[in-house]
């Protein structure tokens, strides 16, 4: 391709409303174009790299047995409704009416869609294990997108599920699929980790996240050098500090005056931090949007509350918890902001982290402006409706598996894969026959990849000062002659040449031919990121050309016929 012919507009200043380097990069590139808040639109450069990770996850996928098919977006809601979906999903989920009233949604994922199609067409254990995927724009009404293609509203996803007798051969899907995303993001040139994840709103017993490590990703995982735990700060499980056996000392209440918070409170008693306790307030609401009931939620002073762990011990979803209006809860339940303890509360489900059950003497609230109680024990003096693992696992903290300190690191997610089980066939009806003929619910996976996130955590994890620096295997084009000077014959025949010959060994190739500065178009060369250029400039004159790969620093005077042998084998081996 001719960059004289391309559509093509570069930006040298960066973007208003970008933030973090794969935004910045992929709109001053032309490659991305914005629509509205969340939604982008994909330019010529950035739709190639679009379809090189589509390619990749095609071949991956076709090779363990998946069969590609295409559903619509437009969903009903008689089939969000079946699974239970429809309330749970929440507020992410975007709904639409037809003329006649009808409700629809836009999807954001086709569990329901595909469970319907194997429950009509699957009759028979001979017919499974079946493996179908897809490769489709998605929607999700994010309160607040951010980030470019990082948290949109509209994004593109490949998504797979899998239909199998047993469990023991959804075991086998599985490890498949993690083989074939372990695959696919290294093909993809990303540096990430597969690490244990909460099911969220897909469902489900297991699920593995596939995060590429970035300071910028939304996804915070956890993770031990010694024995290999590694998890999302959301699922990753907490080790209880060992049970006191210290006496339990009477109750007393304490005059406090003004210690609102667990640090303003120790101080003012001279406790340690893990001697106290600490309440967070929550109101629930219904699948009616109402308000359900209140909750109170205890940790130890010292931790910090999981809120994905908290709505899994109630049984909720996500959307359908918020912080209490303080003085409300208070007149119902007995609490008083930041003065609430477990003693005493009423009108409200009490739940408490299992590490407080083995804990003697320690500091709460007393429900009282202005007063704590010391001594407070659980069993003597409050007891929970629910008893859970509730608290975050925090850098240092011990490993729940081997004890040794955990670490903490950043990364985007860029594909999760789940064993749903039975979760959508037995709410949806989907059997097959055995070899007895006797009915058995078919047992489902589903896998997904963020095709456009894979693309945008490639750009954060490849990219220096100038622009991005693309593995040859997602690069819209492989490599990128830039003509110095077009009025110059000997230059421009030479140009021409090589390109030429790159074309027909397969070599993908950009000439830029424009009428430009020299300065313009090297600056484009390194925004864009193309993996090797090729620079004609006067040198031509004797059949030498600069030859440079855009991740080095270094430049080589070489001639021409060796910068097309060099070039070939470099893509060859490397796309």
């Amino acid at each position: 391709m001719k960059l004289s012919k391309m559509h093509l507009k570069t930006l040298r200043e960066v973007p208003n409303e970008a933030e973090i380097a794969s935004h910045i990069l992929l709109i001053r590139t032309g490659m991305i174009r914005k629509l509205v808040s969340g939604v982008y639109g994909f330019m010529p450069l950035g739709w190639r790299s679009i379809r090189k990770i589509e390619e990749i996850i095609r071949q991956e996928m076709d090779d363990k047995g998946a069969q590609e098919i295409h559903m619509s977006a437009v969903q009903p809601a008689e089939l969000w409704m079946e699974s239970g979906r429809w309330f749970k999903y929440g507020p992410e989920l975007w709904r639409l009416k037809d003329r006649n009233g009808r409700d629809f949604c836009l999807g954001p994922t086709h569990e329901e869609i595909f469970t319907d199609i194997v429950r009509n067409d699957v009759n028979s254990y001979r017919q499974l294990p079946l493996n179908l995927y897809q490769i489709q724009t998605k929607y999700r009404d994010e309160a607040r997108p951010r980030f470019g293609l990082m948290r949109s509203r509209e994004f593109i996803m490949k998504d797979s599920y899998s239909f199998d007798r047993n469990f023991d051969d959804l075991d086998k899907s599985y490890d498949d699929m993690y083989d074939a995303y372990e695959r696919i993001f290294s093909r993809c040139g990303l540096t990430f980790r597969a690490v244990e994840a909460d099911t969220g709103a897909i469902g489900g017993s297991n699920s593995h996240e596939f995060t590429a490590l970035s300071e910028v990703g939304e996804s915070e995982i956890a993770y031990c050098e010694k024995c290999n735990m590694a998890a999302t700060t959301e699922k990753a499980l907490c080790k209880d500090a060992p049970a006191s056996d210290a006496a339990e000392l009477a109750l007393e209440e304490v005059y406090t005056p003004g210690t609102k918070t667990i640090e303003e409170v120790s101080n003012f008693l001279n406790l340690d931090q893990t001697q106290t306790m600490k309440a967070l307030l929550f109101v629930t609401y219904d699948d009616n949007e109402e308000e359900d009931g209140y909750v109170a939620a205890f940790v130890r002073g010292d931790r910090e509350l999981n809120m994905i762990k908290l709505v899994n011990a109630l049984n909720i979803p996500e959307h359908a918890i918020a912080f209490a209006d303080e003085a409300k809860m208070g007149a119902s339940t007995g609490s008083v902001g930041g003065f609430t303890g477990p003693v005493g509360l009423h009108d409200c489900k009490i739940v408490v982290d299992s590490e407080l059950l083995g804990q003697k003497n320690l500091c709460a609230g007393a429900c009282k402006e202005d007063y704590h109680l010391k001594n407070v024990n659980y069993g003597r003096d409050y007891k929970a409706d629910i008893v859970a693992d509730i608290k975050m696992l925090k850098a240092g903290d011990p490993c729940p598996v081997c004890g040794a300190p955990v670490k903490h690191a950043r990364g985007i997610e860029v594909g999760q894969v789940f064993k749903l089980g039975t979760k959508y066939s037995d709410s949806m009806g989907a059997y097959y026959k055995d070899e007895n003929q006797k009915d058995q619910l078919i047992v489902m996976g589903c896998y997904g990849i963020g095709v456009t996130r894979t693309l945008a955590a490639v750009v954060e994890q490849h990219h220096d000062e100038n622009g991005i620096i693309w593995p040859m295997s997602v690069a819209p084009y492989h490599v990128i002659i830039t003509l110095v000077s077009p009025e110059d014959a000997v230059q421009a025949e030479m140009a021409e040449s090589i390109y030429s010959k790159l074309v027909e060994a397969g070599v993908e190739v950009l000439l830029d031919d424009r009428k430009e500065r020299p300065g313009v178009k090297f600056k484009d060369a390194d925004l864009l990121g193309i993996p090797i250029r090729i620079t004609v400039g006067r040198g031509a004159v004797n059949g030498q050309i600069e030859y440079k790969l855009r991740r080095e620093c270094d430049k080589e005077e070489i001639s021409s016929e060796e910068a097309v042998v060099r070039a070939i084998k470099t893509v060859n081996e490397e796309k």
